[in-house]
This record gives structure tokens, sequence and C-alpha cells, in this order.
């Protein structure tokens, strides 16, 4: 029986994560992979992520943010501990949480409007409503007036803001982005960046998002999570404590916790080594 405690935790985590492992077998093919190797990929990963947080996730390459990612949207599932969204264990994908990936992934052969509305014409609802509710989201996101477009005629940037807004149409409690902005320039990253905020304090989600860069996880994070190199474990949970009412980059706190992250993430890099040197590159090129 938990305690009363224990009880209010998963009564109100938006999701929560316990013992979580997660080993894969490969399927061999190339030179430094035999067949059948079994590769461990998490371990004992224990989290809590409250309701309309905005959590960032950071780490060394391969550590197993993106695979995180993908066993709380349930497309796949841990070899050992539970993943469970408001209370009740995820057994594949669901409308609760919706996704957007490194690629926007959107049908070429529609508009803009018509891939917001796929998953909803999906679930049938009403073409009307459906309609209305597609419109209302690319007002959200800055696109009303390429609605009837169709992706190929859109900037980077552009495809992935209606994919969020495809994400967000049926309503999900949740919304999982895996490197969203990794392929965008810097200028349209910094752009999504204030955009994604927006939405987030606009729509009240709860926000988990994988990124390589410092600057971003803190930017955007109001937590900051830290694998450790494979398999990858939890290093540091850092509340932001950053303003989220005005630029963040602009708050003096804003250096001294990019360095803390930026720490974090390079020891978990080298593993239990000694400190390295400074790095010669800036924060955001660490990862």
């Amino acid at each position: 029986m938990p305690s009363p405690d224990e009880a209010l935790t998963v009564r109100t985590a938006a999701v929560r994560l316990t013992g979580v492992s997660l080993t894969y077998g490969t399927r061999g093919g190339g030179p430094f992979r035999r067949r059948g190797e079994q590769v461990e990929a998490l371990r004992d990963l224990d989290l809590d992520v409250g309701p309309g947080e905005f959590v960032t996730i950071v780490g060394p390459s391969g550590c197993g943010k993106s695979t995180l990612l993908r066993l709380v949207g349930g497309f796949a599932f841990p070899s050992t501990g539970r993943i469970a969204v408001s209370g009740s264990t995820v057994n594949g994908p669901g409308p609760d949480r919706g996704v957007v990936f490194q690629q926007p992934r959107l049908f070429p052969w529609l508009n803009v409007r018509r891939n917001v509305e796929f998953g909803l014409r999906m679930g049938g609802m009403p073409a009307p409503r459906r309609r209305e509710r597609a419109m209302e989201l690319l007002d959200l996101v800055g696109l009303a007036d390429a609605a009837a477009r169709r992706p190929y005629e859109l900037s980077g940037g552009m495809q992935q803001r209606a994919a969020i807004a495809r994400a967000l149409a049926p309503d999900p409690a949740i919304l999982l982005m895996d490197e969203p902005f990794a392929a965008l320039d810097a200028l349209t990253r910094e752009r999504l960046q204030e955009e994604i905020r927006r939405i987030w304090r606009a729509t009240g989600k709860t926000v988990l998002f994988v990124t390589h860069g410092v600057d971003e996880a803190v930017y955007l994070g109001t937590r900051v999570i830290v694998l450790s190199r494979r398999p990858g474990r939890i290093v540091l949970d850092h509340p932001s404590g950053l303003p989220f009412a005005a630029d963040p980059r602009t708050d003096p706190a804003f250096p001294a916790l990019r360095e803390t992250i930026a720490t974090a993430v390079r020891r978990s890099a080298s593993g239990p080594a000694p400190d390295p040197a400074p790095d010669p590159r800036t924060d955001s090129e660490v990862t």
C-alpha cells in the first residue's frame, strides 16, 4: 500500500517512470556489432513529471534521449520497470500524447490544413469541427495564411510549425518533442524556440523536449534532465528557477545555470574520469 505522499504523486504526475530499463538485441549487419548482441540503452530511470511542466532532456549522443521519448510515447516498451501517464500504464501510443519528430513528416499530397486535420479525421470528428479546430491551431502557430498550401511550398520552420499544430490537434495532455529544431538554421531555431514557449504558455501542456543543445535545454526547460552516456541514467535533475514571463537569457542567473548543465553533460560523456580541461568551445557546442 503506497504512503499518502506516494499516492498523491501517482495521482498527480503527468508522467511517471519507475525503475525503467531497456535492453535490446541488435540485428547485426555492421562492422562493429555482432548479430544478437545485447545493448543496454537505459538503466533504472525514476522520474516524475508534473502537469504543465516543460522538461528538457539533454546528454551525450547515443545516451538514450530519443529512446526515452519513444518509451513514453508507447512506441517501445521497457525491459523492466513501469511507465505511467496520468496514473495509467503506457501500453502503446494514444491521443493523450502528441509527438513532434525531428523531421515534420507531413503528407505531401495534403495541404497544411488537411495535414493538421488528419488525426481528427481518423478519430471520426465531423468535418466542420475538424476544419474549425485545424484553423484554431494554425492561427496559434502563425500559419493561418498558409492553410491551403502544400508542405513543399513551406520553409523548414513553417513545416515544423505545421507538425506542432498537427500534434496538438487531438488536444493531448502531453507533448513529446524529439529534437524538433535540430535541422533548422540558427535564426529559425531561435524563433521557433520562442514560439514553442509561447504555445506552451498558451496551452498549459506538459512537454518533454529532447535536445542536444545546452543553451536550448536551459532556455526552454522549467526543469533540465541530464542523462549519462549509455546506458542512460539520470545524473542531474535540475529545476530552472528562471523567469518565464520574459526571455530567460536576459536573466543574470542564466550563464551560471548553463554552465552547471554543460558541466554535467561533459562529465556524463566521460564517465567517472577526472574533470576534463576547460573546453574552448561554447556551451551550446559541447553536446
